[in-house]
């Protein structure tokens, strides 16, 4: 998979007001097999998405042509319960590049972040007004500007700023992976090295 730059989004949102969603909910297990992380989209949220038939849910947020976009806006807890990696990977797929929730499980968000999605945490009231929004106007529109650290509901301006950890955020703004970023400092080491040999 190759690591896009992320610098600001603005996007409409996928309203999922549902707390405690973990990763056997995101990508159920027997969906695991795949050794690669393409394809994983087509399964994500499989179990409240379809029918056992392989029909749509309708009453799902995903099925509803209403709601699209590259952000997901989730309950509280996102992300909880097996460390599989394969969650972040399915939502990857499916096209989101940001989720945004008051609380992430610690291991799904390292796992985002190892894989370009960015997590969003707001507090309580602002993720309420999110939801409302959204949900009273598909087409409202959000920024994520990861430069200022901040997520920006348009259609009143109203604001909250995010934390994220100084080396994720270099690599999401320049799109690199832990490798891409040591790469990048290969003339640093080097010349370092060169230093030390002396």
């Amino acid at each position: 998979m190759i690591m896009q730059k992320f610098t600001t989004l603005i996007s409409t949102a996928v309203p999922l007001a549902v707390e405690n969603i973990d990763t056997d909910q995101i990508i159920p297990a027997r969906f695991l097999k795949a050794t690669t992380r393409e394809g994983f989209g087509e399964n994500l949220f499989r179990d409240w998405r379809y029918n056992p038939d392989g029909s749509p849910k309708p009453d799902f947020v995903l099925n509803n042509p209403q709601y699209k976009g590259e952000i997901l806006v989730a309950g509280k807890n996102f992300g909880c319960g097996s460390s599989r990696e394969h969650a972040a990977w399915a939502i990857a797929d499916y096209g989101f590049r940001v989720v945004v929730s008051s609380f992430f499980a610690d291991i799904f968000k390292n796992n985002a972040l190892n894989n370009g999605i960015l997590p969003v945490v707001v507090s309580d009231a602002f993720l309420k007004k999110l939801f409302a929004a959204v949900e009273a106007h598909p087409q409202t529109q959000i920024e994520v500007n990861l430069e200022r650290q901040t997520i920006t509901l348009l259609e009143d301006g109203s604001q909250e700023s995010f934390d994220i950890n100084p080396y994720k955020k270099t690599c999401l703004i320049n799109g690199y992976d832990d490798i891409d970023y040591l790469l990048s400092l290969k003339a640093e080491i080097e010349a370092f090295e060169n230093q030390r040999a002396v």
